[in-house]
């Protein structure tokens, strides 16, 4: 969430700001808001001060002449009045607050000052490429016909079982599957330094929004039935990150790294990537969250951004990190990196990962602090997180750049060892 100060001092500016992102600020109802909340505020406390003059006057009425009796009869007559204004300022003040809320939490965050200006993922800048794609002596297949050819990834028995958007594996590519798990978590917590936690997979609405993907992006959520207002989460973003919600850290930077499923919708996504793996309703990922004082928050994307790229180059996966334009941003998201890895069977770059600095904007909604032992003041914390890496896609990915011309996958070095030492599948 903005901060309601920022709001009240610098509309227009931040009006600005959210207009790259192709956010139109109703600054016309918030302004009317903000009027309204302010009206309501100097009548309280008009009423309150009222209040205590007419307390007062009982002494009065009594020196001019009235019994006490009828003076505190008279009295008490005009404080139930100015009781009765009270609380309807109050229920005015609270409905215009409530209105303020809900506003500020539909309004996405501002994007860092070098976020560039552009409409869609095709005004995104390229700011890296590393590898080399590899020159194939035979028509290189894609994931699917790989897997299929190999007996080992199924879509049809996975579509029997629940529905389209699945998939069994089986064999090789199950234990390459969880290979990848196992070398992720092990290089993230072993060589960068995050400490690996484990986290529920059903979360609260508190909990998603504080994060931001509620209320606005509900449709993409999968909401179980019954009494409790229960989601599956759409990725340990959610459940990582309100670790520090409703808490005072004393002792930052935080850094968790995580594996969980992750379960979406893909509401308005009919007709994209329906063939394979690369949007599925479940897959599984590796979550990298950083909780940073502000002033450490630049410093910590880049490094993020690097250890989720260190996984890439340790499988020797071709890629490109982008950084994405304003009308590509996430709704939470200060600055984000995306790295998208190459797939012959593609011909094309497809996201991998995506690093994100929130700021203070999720932090303010979860109420996320540090306390800076420099003033002894809690302070709000700056959060990051980003993939390290997607697991299926990074399966993909390695089905199809390590694909030999009889149909056997080449195992990536970096991952013999958790296979049992086999070479091939």
């Amino acid at each position: 969430m903005l901060d309601p100060k920022l709001l009240r001092t610098d509309l227009d500016a931040v009006a600005e700001k959210l207009a790259v992102k192709g956010y139109t600020l109703d600054k016309a109802h918030y302004t009317s808001l903000e009027n309204r909340r302010k009206q309501a505020d100097v009548e309280s406390q008009d009423l309150l001060a009222e209040r205590k003059r007419v307390s007062k006057k009982i002494g009065e009425l009594v020196q001019s002449g009235m019994t006490p009796q009828d003076a505190k009869a008279q009295v008490d007559i005009e404080l139930q009045r100015i009781a009765e204004n009270i609380q309807r300022a109050t229920d005015e003040a609270a409905a215009v607050q409530a209105e303020l809320n809900d506003l500020l939490m539909s309004i996405p965050n501002v994007p860092h000052e070098s976020v560039p200006v552009g409409a869609s993922e095709d005004d995104n800048i390229e700011v890296l490429s590393w590898g080399e794609q590899r020159q194939f002596d035979f028509e290189p297949k894609d994931h699917v016909d790989i897997g299929e050819g190999l007996g080992q990834l199924d879509f049809e028995t996975a579509t029997k079982i629940t529905g389209s958007r699945f998939a069994v594996m089986r064999g090789g590519i199950a234990r390459l599957h969880r290979a990848l798990v196992q070398y992720m978590l092990d290089t993230h917590s072993m060589s960068h330094g995050y400490t690996e936690v484990n986290v529920p997979y059903i979360v609260n609405a508190d909990s998603l929004r504080g994060t931001g993907q509620l209320p606005k992006f509900e449709e993409d959520l999968f909401k179980l039935q019954g009494e409790h207002e229960f989601y599956l989460i759409p990725t340990a973003e959610v459940p990582v990150t309100n670790i520090a919600r409703d808490t005072i850290n004393e002792q930052v930077p935080l850094k968790f790294v995580c594996h969980t499923p992750c379960f979406r919708s893909e509401a308005g996504s009919s007709g994209r990537d329906t063939r394979g793996m690369i949007r599925q309703h479940q897959f599984e990922k590796i979550e990298l969250v950083q909780l940073v004082p502000a002033s450490e928050s630049e410093q910590a994307l880049e490094a993020l951004t690097g250890h989720a790229e260190a996984i890439l180059q340790g499988l020797n996966l071709p890629y490109r990190k982008v950084v994405l334009c304003g009308g590509d941003l996430g709704f939470s998201s200060h600055k984000t990196y995306d790295l998208e890895v190459w797939l012959p069977g593609q011909q094309k770059y497809r996201e991998i990962s995506s690093c994100s600095n929130f700021g203070d904007y999720q932090a303010r909604r979860m109420m996320a602090r540090w306390r800076n032992p420099e003033t002894g003041k809690p302070e709000l914390l700056h959060t990051l997180n980003g993939s390290g890496l997607a697991v299926g896609r990074t399966l993909v990915a390695i089905l199809e750049n390590y694909q030999q011309a009889d149909g056997s996958v080449v195992i990536p070095e970096a991952l013999r060892n958790y296979m049992g030492g086999a070479e091939t599948l």
